[in-house]
């Protein structure tokens, strides 16, 4: 089994060869704290029990979390307010939040457009929505969509090799998943891509030494634009609030 630990002994190991490489996570959640000022209203899109805003520092009361699962939302580390609901849909007033953020949400979206219409609705003009989400042009993504196919053999093989439990492993799609995917969705409802990152990760088949220096070779042999994780920021652009009118 290869647990989160152990993929993080990797990831520094890797880091120490590569003088410059942030884990797609670091960065994800550095470009989150460049968002935000301390009147910021934030939305966290997919929010399960805790993560990315247990390490913001951010007023609770000015974070709300919504998730469509309401277990999830039951055992949240934080005392913030959280919604259920699904992301195509947020049951929120139109302009309510300055920052929407969403943890690998995007590659479980069936119908990404409607979650990125609901997005644009509840961000006041100029407000940003930043993502982390795998690159449906990876081999694994696309290995990952194809077992996602079979459904229940897909979580027994994750809970298998990584220790996560099958309930939290959730279909994906990958509809929203590559720049030209990202720039089609945006132009649609009023977002602009600001920027876009790919970022190398060769720690998710690294089962032991030699897997890990296999999939180092594997990794840094892709094109750039096939790198494993996507990070980026959508920022809403000024004047959607009259195309809503």
């Amino acid at each position: 089994m290869l647990s989160l630990d152990k993929q993080n002994e990797w990831r520094e190991r890797y880091r120490a060869a590569h003088p410059g490489w942030w884990p797609a996570t670091e960065l994800y959640a550095d470009l989150v704290r460049q968002q935000l000022t301390p009147q910021a209203r934030v939305l966290d899109i997919g929010c399960g029990r805790g993560g990315l805003v247990e390490q913001l520092e951010h007023p609770l009361a000015q974070v709300t979390g919504v998730d469509p699962d309401w277990l999830s939302l039951h055992e949240h580390r934080l005392a913030l307010p959280r919604v259920a609901a699904f992301s195509d849909d947020l049951p929120f007033a139109p302009e309510t939040f300055d920052v929407a953020f969403a943890s690998w949400v995007l590659e479980h979206l069936a119908r990404p457009l409607l979650t990125f219409r609901s997005i644009a609705r509840v961000l006041k003009p100029g407000g940003t929505f930043v993502f982390i989400t795998p690159n449906g042009r990876h081999p694994l993504a696309l290995l990952n969509k194809t077992m996602g196919r079979v459904g229940a053999l897909q979580g027994k093989l994750v809970a298998r090799l990584y220790g996560r439990a099958a309930d939290d492993t959730f279909a994906t799609h990958y509809r929203a998943n590559s720049q030209h995917d990202l720039v089609q969705l945006a132009a649609q409802t009023g977002l602009h891509l600001a920027a876009l990152h790919t970022i190398p990760d060769p720690t998710y088949l690294a089962f032991n030494r030699l897997f890990f220096t296999l999939m180092t070779r594997f990794e840094n042999a892709l094109p750039e634009g096939r790198k494993i994780h996507l990070v980026g920021v959508l920022v809403l652009q000024q004047d959607f609030g009259l195309i809503l009118d």
